[in-house]
């Protein structure tokens, strides 16, 4: 599958992208998303289903959330079990005061940063591809 596992390689060409919309984490109680809840993201939890869905989705089936997400993926195809992306990609955004959830799929990373600043947070990303801002490199 020819999976990066290489940080430079894959801080290089992670390819940031942010996907249109704005996505919330919410909860439920059942073993699956309501009728009319496409979620991109699930997680199973002693205290219920997490759900990552659009946030009008969430709105149309009264869904409660605090917590709204732009969502961008690093287009590269990481390895599972590559070592350093996920720290350096975090590290980025917190030294620039962002908070970052991170999901691993099979091809890619995807990374939910605050909405009001998912732009900027692309923009940080996009530094770090370019070889620059990486946390402890001087």
């Amino acid at each position: 599958m020819n999976a990066e596992r290489d940080l430079t390689r894959l801080l290089a060409g992670m390819r940031p992208e942010l996907a249109p919309g704005r996505y919330v984490f919410t909860t439920v109680a059942g073993p699956a998303a309501p009728a009319g809840v496409a979620p991109v993201v699930t997680v199973t939890e002693s205290e219920g289903l997490t759900l990552v869905v659009r946030q009008e989705e969430a709105d149309a089936a009264s869904l409660p959330y605090d917590y709204v997400a732009g969502w961008i993926t690093l287009r590269i195809h990481s390895a599972l079990d590559a070592v350093g992306l996920t720290a350096a990609v975090a590290g980025a955004l917190a030294e620039a005061g962002m908070s970052c959830n991170v999901v691993a799929g099979f091809h890619h990373d995807h990374l939910f940063v605050e909405h009001a600043r998912a732009e900027e947070a692309l923009a940080v990303l996009e530094r770090l591809a370019e070889g620059g801002d990486l946390p402890g490199r001087p």
